[in-house]
């Protein structure tokens, strides 16, 4: 019994990479280096898409929540939009810090992926950073469309700074049952 559910998840698992499209993402994604450059011209909040190669439930995001159009016209208008993976290997400097690829086993982690996510590494993971740079969000998991949305404007349109999340969303419920 044992050994059948071993070969269910061990068909299953390379299937599931199989049924998320690679169809051509509607945002245009920047690298970490290109989006700090940008910010430091014309100041905007980043948001970083923090994923591995390998990651099933990242692929899934990538061809459903941010293939959402209203999804990628939030990130392209209100952010600075990155994809960093957190097992790429070359180095990256910022703020005076030489950021590297840290071998583990077969793999690793890059250090910008491990200081993004305050150690915690878990994919996908979603990261928001001010103008200044300082992270104001970090969010864990898979995200459905409709509820990054939600998170995302919430973020990208400043409500953090002058409202509670519970009274936003709140308002935000009411506001999407109306119409509005």
């Amino acid at each position: 019994m044992k050994l059948r559910k071993f070969y269910i998840l061990l068909f299953s698992v390379p299937m599931m990479a199989f049924t998320v499209s690679d169809t051509p993402s509607p945002v245009s994604w920047l690298s970490f280096d290109e989006a700090i450059a940008s910010a430091q011209q014309t100041q905007k909040k980043i948001f970083i898409d923090v994923y591995t190669d390998w990651c099933g439930w990242c692929k899934k995001m990538d061809a459903t929540t941010f293939s959402d159009p209203a999804v990628a016209e939030l990130l392209q208008n209100k952010f600075y939009p990155v994809k960093f993976n957190a097992e790429q290997r070359e180095p990256i400097t910022f703020n005076n810090h030489t950021f590297n690829f840290v071998p583990r086993g077969t793999k690793g982690y890059h250090e910008l992926a491990a200081a993004l996510l305050n150690n915690k590494l878990s994919y996908p993971s979603v990261v928001f950073l001010n103008e200044k740079f300082e992270i104001i969000q970090i969010l864990p998991g898979y995200r459905k469309a409709d509820e990054f949305l939600k998170i995302a404007t919430f973020i990208g349109e400043d409500h953090y700074l002058t409202i509670s999340w519970e009274d936003y969303s709140k308002s935000y419920q009411k506001s999407a049952t109306q119409g509005d």
